[in-house]
């Protein structure tokens, strides 16, 4: 065997050995964006589950419409910002938006009794002014908003 086909031969085993190895990084990426793809399908399914929970929740009175509505709003926007921004889905931010400035959790706590009097009778006069738009907007995310294919 002359050396030229000695060289070809070994060209030939590097080529084939780098061609098995680029091969093998490849299954690994498509193994990676399969995972992903399998990953954010389970997310997606999660969401959709807590937010059919939610507004069967609001729709049930199982839970303050304020509560609710921004509860529905964060969720909504991590599951689908299209279906979020759609109209019948204003409600939510609108809510949101309007009680964006309330102090939550150990800060609320720490407010003065007549300042929490004074923002839940805020949340009263919005419950009042929105409750039936925030039922509808969950009566329409049970069956219309949450089966669309995204």
């Amino acid at each position: 065997m002359t050396t030229l086909n000695l060289l070809l031969l070994a060209s030939a085993l590097v080529v084939t050995a780098l061609a098995l190895y680029a091969l093998a990084l490849w299954r690994r990426v498509w193994a990676q964006r399969r995972n992903l793809a399998q990953a954010e399908k389970q997310r997606r399914e999660r969401l959709a589950g807590d937010l059919k929970i939610l507004a069967g929740s609001l729709l049930e009175g199982q839970m303050p419409l304020i509560e609710g509505a921004i509860r529905i709003k964060v969720l909504l926007d991590n599951y689908d910002t299209l279906l979020s921004q759609d109209a019948r889905c204003q409600v939510f931010h609108l809510l949101f938006e309007a009680t964006a400035q309330v102090p939550t959790h150990a800060h609320w706590k720490a407010l003065e009794q007549a300042e929490r009097r004074q923002h839940e009778k805020h949340f009263n006069e919005l419950e009042l002014q929105h409750k039936s738009a925030a039922r509808t907007a969950a009566r329409w995310l049970l069956e219309e908003g949450l089966k669309q294919p995204a």
